[in-house]
């Protein structure tokens, strides 16, 4: 069975997944448009329109993006991804993902990669995240969702420059 990267039926009570729209370009950067959700990122000025308009085109792209609400409220918070799938490897990647700073140090992001990584093992063993070496916040969230850090290489994102990041891993439990 193929990966499905872009379900339509990804919800919990803290946050529903709605797969990405053309059409969705102006909401989602007006949370963008935060500098302090850039500033540890490896491309720290994706805050500035013509930066996200080029990762706008790349979620796009990638049919394996979303949008992010929050469930109580319905307000966009902000995105996430599946990419790389890889079906040899056995692997997904989940990433390019970022929340709204009003629901920094809540449960939003926790929520939002348990429901991507719930969907990732229905077919993988594996879930990669790539993080930029200086980003220490989400380095830091990543791990308490039990990933390893398992390598460190140079990431060149969608239409940027190359930037060292991190490698994390999650591998599925036997039980799930």
């Amino acid at each position: 069975m193929a990966f499905e990267l872009q379900p339509v039926h990804l919800k919990n009570d803290i946050v529903t997944l709605v797969p990405i729209l053309p059409t969705d370009f102006e909401d989602l950067y007006a949370v963008a448009s935060d500098p302090l959700i850039w500033e540890q990122h490896p491309n720290p000025n994706r805050y500035q329109r013509e930066v996200f308009e080029k990762f706008f085109e790349g979620a796009i792209l990638s049919k394996g993006a979303f949008m992010v609400y929050d469930t109580q409220t319905q307000k966009l918070i902000g995105t996430s991804r599946f990419y790389e799938y890889d079906e040899n490897a056995n692997t997904v990647a989940i990433g390019y993902t970022f929340i709204a700073r009003e629901c920094w140090g809540k449960n939003h992001n926790r929520a939002l990669k348990t429901i991507m990584l719930n969907h990732a093992f229905k077919y993988v063993n594996s879930v990669l995240f790539y993080i930029g070496s200086n980003n220490i916040r989400s380095q830091k969230a990543i791990c308490k969702l039990g990933a390893v850090k398992i390598d460190e290489k140079p990431i060149e994102y969608y239409s940027e420059t190359q930037k060292l990041n991190f490698v994390y891993e999650i591998k599925k439990h036997k039980n799930t």
